[in-house]
């Protein structure tokens, strides 16, 4: 009969690639563990379950919901995993009571409320998610609305007062000169006067003291009366009769949220100004002062682009 050659014994190199190949298939097949993300806030009202709702259905494979602060315990008591969201100010009051717990995310919060509460003072395990649009943005879309201005008057109390640095520092590039008056009394309309008096445009910072309810008609009437627009504070006052801002709305918020859930706690910011942003103006503000309309996408995109230069 003729020989036949016997079947060769795989080595164990090729046993060890096949297991490999293997494994490979079926940790690929495995579904990734699910993020446990936790928002938190004092109220749990229709905007906060239409936000969990929307950060749910972008984020389907994690465990996304809302937990009243009240019912939670001590921050130190949560799994060091979880992924907590900060809504308002009494769950941060409330994340501040304890050093230990899980990294956490600061939603929506103004310059002024951090430095109310936090001094200068940054606690490693916080990041805190601007509210206020940056004053640079600010500044750039005044140049772009107004390129003939020159002078930009801003108001400012205790409160505010030390975000004049930033201002004056975002300023300089663009060849602008910054004009301030304290308003600590905002019964009182003489210094808004004179710097309406010193200046081409106002820019409006977010201090609630001085931009609320109960100015908002002495402001808006006295810088339209010497033909000055008002830029800024925020979406809110436009809608009353400031010229224009950049803002980021709901949408904008659950992209930039949805971003930072992707990345590892470890890598969060300190701090962060939304990246995402929109432009709301008031046409009829424009035409009373003689500006053209302006296309709020295109104004936008002009802003991230330069934003994206180096």
């Amino acid at each position: 009969m003729p020989h036949r050659p016997s079947p060769k014994t795989p080595t164990l190199g090729r046993l060890l690639a096949g297991l490999c190949l293997v494994f490979t298939g079926l940790l690929c097949n495995l579904p990734a563990r699910a993020a446990d993300i936790l928002l938190t806030g004092a109220e749990d009202g229709a905007g906060v379950q239409s936000f969990v709702q929307a950060l749910s259905e972008l984020r389907p494979t994690d465990s996304v919901r809302f937990q009243p602060v009240a019912s939670l315990p001590a921050p130190g008591q949560l799994p060091v995993d979880t992924r907590l969201v900060l809504l308002d100010l009494p769950s941060l009051d409330w994340r501040l009571q304890d050093a230990q717990g899980p990294a956490t995310l600061v939603l929506r919060i103004s310059r002024l409320q951090a430095r109310q509460r936090l001094g200068n003072e940054m606690p490693p395990h916080l990041s805190l998610l601007w509210s206020d649009p940056p004053l640079d943005r600010q500044l750039r879309l005044t140049r772009l609305l107004l390129p003939e201005a020159r002078r930009v008057g801003v108001l400012v109390d205790s409160h505010s007062e030390f975000l004049l640095k930033e201002v004056r520092q975002a300023a300089l590039p663009l060849g602008l000169e910054v004009v301030t008056e304290r308003w600590d009394n905002t019964n009182d309309s003489r210094p808004l006067q004179a710097l309406l008096k010193n200046s081409d445009v106002l820019l409006g910072l977010d201090d609630p003291d001085l931009y609320n309810p109960k100015t908002v008609k002495n402001l808006l009437l006295s810088s339209y009366a010497r033909q000055l627009a008002l830029i800024g504070p925020n979406a809110a006052f436009v809608r009353a009769g400031s010229l224009a801002s950049t803002y980021s709305d709901q949408n904008d918020w659950l992209k930039i949220l949805d971003e930072l859930l992707d990345r590892p706690s470890s890598t969060w910011p300190r701090a962060l100004y939304p990246q995402h942003f929109k432009v709301l103006s008031n046409p009829q503000v424009a035409r009373s002062l003689s500006i053209e309309p302006m296309n709020e996408a295109s104004v936008a995109t002009q802003l991230a682009e330069g934003e994206r230069r180096p």
